[in-house]
């Protein structure tokens, strides 16, 4: 009796999961599918004025590779790069004055803002920098871009004919983050799979609630900037591209996020635990520091991503075919809906029944998260870290 008792659970569990499956795959705004890409778009009569404001604490080993594609944009209007130094101790600066000599192209303004003050994130505290230095020039957008961030010459462009052509506040793309270390090769998609998930791309782009975008490369037009309070709004916030997409969404505006196809991440992550710091530095900022939220959130994970393969095992075991059969087939809807994210990075599909794993790895990094901020060390990133309780009060 106790034996049938556990094989029970185990189907029923199994049957909880495949039912998971079946509502992601139909009913989550079809996350799992890669074709939304820049919005149809036509050049607009006249180009207007952008201001690219480029955060950077320490990026002298990744500028070389990402700056100089920011000043050699064809940009048919009038366009200019404010590089903000925000207190590098390895020659940023200096190095972004030295790259726009060599190459030249668009004109550069590097500046540093001084330590944050109190109730400022780094970074948002040199983004506000950045835009304070661009208002002087009158610009109709921003172009708010990572210092590790590489563009195609027409990255800038194409953005600005996305904006205008669709009436966009926000245009934003998810660039494409380097895959090359076995440890990319099972984390990084993984993580665009799962942001997707979050914030399916096709909901963000309408009337309902659902907003995000990708900091890597925001367009911002700057008349929304003024009224959503960017970034003064957000300033606690510590993932502040989806608290900027919520304030300018809850004013009214429209926001577009999709994957990027010629914008690219050059910052490497070689080894495991520079994946798992990325990733644990903000997961339970994301949960916004509710310990209920998280219970909710492995216990998730748990049924969705693990419940599967164990139902597999566990069947096969003990020779009973129906949790065998459920767990494999909720399995299967899985790795089929990650097959799309993996192909986007060129990816081997035999990777695909293997995110159980990885799902279980970001189990593991979310609870390190909060261990972390309950042990006083909160989202730390380039040597500062936040620890207030209440980071995120624009972002829920």
């Amino acid at each position: 009796m106790g034996q049938t008792a556990r094989v029970s659970a185990v189907v029923w569990t199994a049957a909880g999961s495949l039912l998971a499956w079946l509502w992601l795959l139909l009913c989550q705004g079809f996350f799992w599918r890669t074709d939304v890409r820049l919005p149809p778009r036509a050049e607009p009569d006249s180009w207007p004025s952008v201001c690219v404001v480029v955060p950077a604490r320490d990026e002298a080993a990744v500028l070389p590779a990402a700056l100089p594609s920011l000043l050699v944009q064809d940009y048919p209007g009038r366009a200019e790069v404010f590089l903000v130094d925000d207190g590098s101790a390895d020659g940023t600066g200096d190095l972004a004055r030295e790259l726009a000599r060599r190459h030249g192209g668009l004109p550069l303004t590097v500046s540093s803002p001084g330590e944050p003050p109190t109730g400022w994130t780094g970074k948002l505290w040199a983004v506000r920098h950045g835009i304070g230095l661009a208002r002087a020039r009158g610009p109709e957008y921003l172009l708010l871009t990572d210092a590790d961030i590489a563009h195609a010459p027409d990255s800038l462009r194409e953005l600005v004919a996305a904006a205008r052509s669709g009436g966009f506040d926000v245009v934003s793309q998810m660039a494409r983050l380097r895959v090359e270390s076995v440890w990319e090769r099972f984390v990084v998609p993984a993580f665009v799979y799962f942001f997707a998930q979050l914030y399916p791309f096709r909901r963000i782009a309408g009337e309902g609630r659902t907003a995000a975008a990708a900091g890597g490369c925001v367009l911002l037009r700057a008349e929304a900037a003024e009224w959503a309070r960017i970034p003064d709004a957000i300033r606690h916030a510590v993932i502040d591209d989806v608290a900027l997409a919520r304030a300018v969404k809850r004013g009214g505006g429209r926001v577009w996020l999709g994957l990027a196809e010629r914008v690219d991440s050059v910052r490497p992550y070689p080894r495991l635990r520079d994946l798992w710091r990325m990733v644990s530095r903000s997961a339970y900022a994301q949960l916004r520091h509710n310990p209920v939220l998280l219970a909710g959130t492995v216990a998730g994970l748990a049924l969705v991503y693990l419940v599967p393969p164990v139902a597999v095992l566990a069947g096969l075991a003990v020779g009973r075919t129906p949790a065998a059969v459920i767990g494999g087939l909720a399995w299967l809807v899985m790795a089929g809906t990650y097959a799309p994210m993996l192909r986007y990075y060129r990816q081997p599909l035999w990777l695909a029944p293997l995110l159980p794993f990885t799902a279980f790895l970001y189990l593991l990094m979310t609870v390190d998260s909060a261990v972390q901020h309950y042990r006083g060390r909160g989202a730390a990133w380039k040597g500062r870290t936040y620890t207030r309780p209440d980071a995120l009060p624009d972002e829920g």
